[in-house]
C-alpha cells in the first residue's frame, strides 16, 4: 500500500465515522476563540473497531516504512489521546509501551513517565498523539522523554492539519520528524471525489485551508454571534 493509498483510506474512514466534519454555514468555534468550517475529533475512531483496526494497521505500516522496526525500541503515548493509540501500535509491533503525562502526578513516585525503560540505554522512542495542529503541545512530552534519557527523533499522529507551514520549522527546531496518515487536504480530496458535502461547502473549506486568516475575516459575523 502506498502512502497516497493510506492517506485516501484514512481520510475516508475519518469521514465515514464523522470524526471530521465540514460546516461553512455555521462555522465551528475553537478553544482559541477563532472559527472555521472544519472540525476533527481523533478520539472518535476509537469507538469503531473495524475502522480503528484499519487505521492502526496503516499506522504500523507507516512506521515500518518510514522509520523501520529495527530503529524503534519503545512506543510512548502522550496524555491523553495518544495513550490508546500508542498502546495499540505497541501491541501490534510487539514493542514496550510507556506513556507521558503533561506534568508529574502529585503523589506516589511523582512520575511524569509511566512505564519502564533503562535510561542509560538511550532507547529510541516514538511519541504518539492523535493529531497535530500548531504542534506546540508536544514540547512538554519531548522534554520529559529526553530528560529521562530517551532518544526521540520521530513522532506519529493519525491526523496532521497540514495547513500551517510554520509547524515544520518548529518540528525541525525540536529535532523531530513527523509521520502521519492524512491531513485536511486528503480529507477534502476524498470529500470532493465521493460528494460527502455540497460544492459550496467544499469550496468554502478549500478557501479556509488555503488562507485561514482571510476566511475568518470574511466570516467575522459568525464570530461576533458566537462570542
Amino acid at each position: 500500500m502506498t502512502k497516497n493509498d493510506i492517506a485516501k483510506i484514512a481520510a475516508k474512514l475519518l469521514l465515514d465515522t464523522k470524526s471530521v466534519l465540514f460546516n461553512a454555514a455555521e462555522p465551528f468555534q475553537y478553544t482559541s476563540g477563532n472559527i472555521g468550517p472544519v472540525y476533527v475529533d481523533c478520539r472518535r475512531p476509537l469507538s469503531f473497531p473495524l475502522e480503528r483496526g484499519t487505521l492502526m494497521s496503516m499506522a504500523v505500516q507507516v512506521l515500518h516504512d518510514e522509520v523501520g522496526d529495527e530503529h524503534i525500541d519503545i512506543i510512548a503515548g502522550a496524555e491523553t489521546a495518544g495513550i490508546p493509540y500508542g498502546a495499540i501500535i505497541a501491541d501490534r509491533m510487539q514493542k514496550p509501551m510507556i506513556y507521558v503525562r503533561k506534568k508529574p502526578k502529585g503523589h506516589g513516585r511523582m512520575n511524569q513517565i509511566e512505564g519502564h525503560f533503562e535510561d542509560d540505554a538511550s532507547p529510541r522512542v516514538i511519541l504518539t498523539e492523535d493529531l497535530q495542529n500548531f504542534g506546540h503541545s508536544k514540547q512538554v512530552f519531548v522534554d520529559a522523554l529526553r530528560t529521562a534519557g530517551a532518544t526521540l527523533e520521530h513522532f506519529f499522529v493519525l491526523f496532521d492539519y497540514g495547513i500551517r507551514p510554520e509547524v515544520k520549522a518548529d518540528n525541525d527546531k525540536m529535532g523531530l520528524t513527523q509521520h502521519s496518515l492524512c491531513n485536511w487536504y486528503d480529507v477534502l480530496a476524498v470529500a470532493r471525489e465521493e460528494t460527502y458535502f455540497d460544492t459550496q461547502t467544499l469550496d468554502s473549506v478549500e478557501a479556509y485551508l488555503n488562507d485561514p486568516a482571510a476566511w475568518v475575516a470574511a466570516h467575522s459575523e459568525h464570530r461576533k454571534e458566537q462570542a
